[in-house]
């Protein structure tokens, strides 16, 4: 939507949605800063420039606030009437104060007049923000009434959204357990706007007939209204396009509780396709029922089963006789000696701590009440089928979702610089590996991801071999470490095309938070698996597949080109959805640490899976699991169901503006350049063609098109950033320069990159400090290269080309050995098999690549192979695994990192091999 003011800047595009707050609080600041200098300014001419600059930050702030309840819309009058009437001082005082309402949030707590300009209103404010700094956030304020905002869609006179607003006023009781206030716009677009820019909105009430069109210039919903006809839209019926309102709703925001309004036949209203609207009304229904209906939605989502029964427990005095001395605090309390720990963590996780099998409360391992209510909660906020709660991880729960779906033997198509849990899985399972590879940036010692058509081509060798059937799972890495996204619903769809019930399990550890975001949340396993069965059902999809595949048939079968230059389509009598997904809630969302969930969307569940994956989750699952973890992923789901849109959102636009200042700021981009959507997805997987998400005209308006149409995107909150200029490596510059210097804490890097990654705890404070560090940083570089003798800045050329220009090809995955391959025509490994025959030390021994001796016997036409994993930190995944064969490639890669953990080696040893006597029959341990 852009705004039709006299200046133009970047980011005043109201429709461009992931800078808006920003836009909104900045502009507030700036209208305030303004009004305080007309104030006190005397010299005419410089106040017409300024009236004229407040006219303007009025007229835009006009346009993004008819989409809050505060300030409201009558508020807004008052502001333009003082404003016409050159009431300057006064409107200083009341914008003044709105500020501070806005800041301390104090419009949530109590109705705020600005008419009310006198010193009692003031204080009032004032003490808010007080308060919101002594409790961090407002929302600690654990005795208030939780605060959300009512969508009405209705073309409305401004008196009768008066009377609609003040209707709903006055329903509130002290007893209500939330407090809401009413947002009204008069259309189609209005309403998706608001949605997307107001994530105060939890309840949509769509009455009566509106029309279609904005007022304003809603281009930033093209994308979304995308082949909708305004004409035809214009031509529906009330109803019809009440419900496709409803649908593009939960589309964007399916959080959100919708009723619907209708004035026609209400009964007839019903028998439609009516899926999300939770009620139907007819107009004359009453005020109160719809207050107490919307109140019970909210209800529904904001309960948290087992954290309320866990706190109920708690208060209950018990008798404690099983095997936890520290249950209800007992041990501790009377300690003379370790009280200081119930100083530290208070009273309250003491006495909620008790024995898993001793009832009172319910069993993590075979559920029946509020854990049992919680995981199904979960189920419906990350729109899975089921969900189960890991209390030890996602390794674990990586584990968990492996055995019960691979048995020993089967074919799990992988990719190779996954997560070590599923390696170690792999083993577990006795499944034959077949590895995948990344495509690699060897520019930034990272990989990217596996490209579908590389999956393609391994799926028809399979296919082509006769061992298409043994082939049952693909594992994927959704999104990587550094941030890159896969297009999931089309390789899910292209893959489904050659193998109708190839199960996908997509490790998404760091990626929980994506399922609360519209841009995000096409690309997360469970809404392609729920978009994808739906889309197979449809009479449109059958129709479609039929004109594709008679195509298709035309085309010879034998032909690789065939089935990997064209887009393919499954047969929709013969697919079947099967999808996998594992959460690190702890990593992106609220949750203690190990905190983690397993996300189902199988149709073959119940009938081939259940039973299995049961007894797989009493393998793995502690008969004492954690409940404090069990009790946060309760809350942390209940979270990101009522705020989880506005957290993600935040954290998108902090990850923008530390992008902004990198793209922008010279003396940064000397030292720090931070690598963008086409250094880390090369032109082949950007159908787009889009290389950078932000231009410094236009803004960040390129993010939607990538991610709607390319096979690979980058995830914006992850911030890699190249230091090769600095002439530091990256585990030194994380170490002694941000973590030494000024403790700030980063997961990972590689030798020329550090990741900088936010989440929805990031403030705009902390990107501010990340900043001024980066620049202090930048400075001390400068000062280092100017301050250095010849000698010394020879040293430092030389430190800075090996960087950018020395880096070693990072090496594909070799192959296994032949006494590890089931079947020479295929590349899987039976990597069970290498991990137990290492056991035995007779089959092993060391051999020293830093010496040439390991290279000695290679040359010598030795078959080198690897008797254990070689996981190096960075870049932490596995180089070698037992039974893969050494080659040159590998050996260059790791005689070239200079990090000092790799798991797997010892130095002054070397790597662990294989015999070659053991090489000749092994046993499967």
């Amino acid at each position: 939507m852009q705004e039709s003011s006299p200046t133009e800047t970047p980011y005043t595009a109201l429709g461009f949605y992931h800078k808006i707050s920003q836009l909104r609080s900045d502009t507030w600041n700036a209208l305030k800063r303004d009004l305080g200098i007309l104030t006190r300014l005397e010299e005419e001419g410089r106040a017409k420039n300024l009236i004229k600059s407040i006219d303007i930050k009025l007229t835009r702030l006009e346009i993004i606030e008819d989409y809050h309840a505060f300030p409201s819309k009558e508020d807004f009058r008052y502001l333009w009437l003082l404003f016409h009437r050159g009431e300057y001082e006064v409107l200083d005082k009341v914008v003044k104060r709105l500020v501070r309402a806005l800041i301390s949030e104090s419009y949530r707590r109590r109705h705020v007049d600005l008419s009310e300009t006198d010193a009692g209103a003031e204080d009032m404010e004032t003490l808010d923000a007080l308060n919101q700094l002594r409790r961090g956030h407002p929302a600690s304020n654990s005795s208030a009434q939780p605060y959300f905002e009512l969508l009405i869609v209705d073309n409305l006179s401004n008196q009768e959204e008066e009377v609609v607003r003040e209707a709903f006023h006055n329903m509130r009781r002290p007893e209500d357990r939330f407090v809401y206030d009413v947002v009204t716009v008069k259309s189609f677009e209005d309403a998706l706007i608001a949605i997307l820019v107001n994530p105060n909105i939890q309840a949509c009430l769509i009455r009566y007939e509106f029309p279609y069109k904005s007022k304003y210039n809603l281009s930033a919903l093209r994308n979304y209204l995308e082949g909708l006809s305004e004409k035809e839209l214009e031509h529906q019926t009330e109803a019809e396009r009440s419900i496709l309102l409803s649908s593009m709703i939960h589309e964007l925001r399916p959080e959100i509780d919708q009723f619907l309004v209708t004035s026609g036949d209400v009964e007839a209203t019903a028998s439609q396709d009516i899926q999300y609207f939770n009620r139907i009304f007819y107009r004359e229904t009453d005020y109160i029922e719809q207050h107490h209906t919307i109140l019970r939605a909210i209800d529904n989502r904001y309960r948290t089963p087992f954290f309320d029964a866990l706190r109920e427990y708690s208060k209950k005095p018990t008798g404690v006789f099983h095997a936890m001395p520290i249950s209800r605090g007992k041990s501790v309390t009377r300690s003379h000696w370790a009280g200081h720990m119930i100083d530290f963590y208070g009273i309250n996780i003491f006495l909620a701590e008790t024995s898993a099998t001793s009832g009172g409360l319910d069993s993590l391992l075979q559920p029946y009440g509020p854990i049992k209510k919680a995981q199904e909660y979960a189920a419906r906020a990350f729109g899975s089928r089921r969900s189960f709660f890991v209390t030890n991880g996602t390794s674990t729960a990586n584990k968990i979702v492996v055995q019960a779906l691979v048995k020993p033997r089967d074919i799990v198509l992988i990719d190779r610089d996954c997560h070590k849990s599923h390696h170690y899985g792999m083993v577990l399972a006795g499944a034959h590996v077949s590895y995948l590879d990344s495509y690699p940036l060897d520019d930034y010692s990272m990989y990217g991801a596996v490209p579908l058509r590389e999956i393609k081509k391994t799926l028809l060798a399979y296919k082509r071999s006769g061992q298409l059937h043994k082939v049952k799972m693909l594992l994927l890495t959704n999104c990587t470490f550094d941030g890159i996204v896969y297009n999931v619903r089309r390789v899910m769809e292209e893959c489904l095309a050659i193998k109708p019930d190839l199960i996908f399990l997509w490790d998404e550890a760091w990626f929980a938070f994506a399922g609360f975001n519209p841009t995000y949340r096409p690309r997360t396993a469970m809404n392609s698996a729920r978009t994808l069965r739906y889309r197979y059902r449809s009479e449109s999809y059958r129709e479609e597949y039929n004109t594709w595949k008679a195509e298709f048939d035309k085309l010879d079968p034998e032909d690789d080109a065939t089935w990997l230059d064209q887009r393919l389509m499954p047969d929709p009598d013969l697919v079947r959805i099967r999808t996998y997904a594992t959460h690190s809630t702890h990593k992106t969302l609220t949750s203690l640490r190990q905190g983690s969930m397993i996300h189902v969307w199988d149709q073959d569940f119940r009938q081939k899976v259940e039973s299995s994956f049961h007894e797989a989750y009493m393998t793995h699952t502690s008969t004492s699991p954690n409940y404090q973890i069990v009790a946060s992923l309760d809350v942390g789901r209940m979270q990101a169901e009522m705020e989880g849109f506005e957290l993600v959102h935040a954290q998108v636009e902090t990850a923008l503006s530390l992008r902004e200042q990198l793209y922008t700021h010279p003396l940064l981009q000397k030292y720090f350049r931070v690598l963008k959507n086409s250094d880390m997805v090369p032109e082949a997987y950007r159908e787009s063609g889009v290389e950078t998400f932000y231009d410094p005209v236009s803004g960040w308006n390129k993010m939607e098109e990538a991610w709607a149409r390319d096979e690979f995107v980058v995830d914006p909150t992850r911030v890699t950033i190249a230091i090769g200029n600095t002439g530091v490596d990256g585990d030194t510059f994380k170490n002694e320069y941000l973590m030494n210097k000024y403790g700030i804490q980063i997961n990972k890097t590689s030798r020329n990159t550090v990741l900088f990654m936010t989440n929805i705890g990031t403030t705009r404070g902390s990107i501010a400090y990340l900043l001024d560090v980066l620049i202090k940083l930048a400075k001390e570089f400068e000062y280092r290269l100017e301050d250095s003798s010849r000698p010394e800045r020879k040293i430092i050329e030389q430190q800075v080309h090996s960087l950018n220009h020395e880096l070693p090809p990072l090496p594909d995955f070799s192959y296994f050995h032949s006494a590890f391959r089931p079947n020479p025509d295929t590349p899987q490994g039976d990597i069970r098999c290498a991990y137990f025959l290492s056991y035995d030390e007779e089959n092993t021994e060391y051999l020293r690549f830093d010496n040439g001796k390991l290279q000695a016997q290679m040359r010598d036409g030795r078959d080198v192979v690897s008797a254990s994993f070689v996981i190096p930190y960075p870049p932490g995944f596995p180089v070698l695994v037992p039974g893969q064969v050494i080659n040159e490639e590998i050996l260059d890669f790791l005689q070239a990192l200079d990090v000092t953990e790799i798991h797997g080696y010892r130095p002054e040893l070397g790597l662990v091999v294989f015999t070659q006597k053991a090489l000749i029959n092994p046993a499967e341990g």
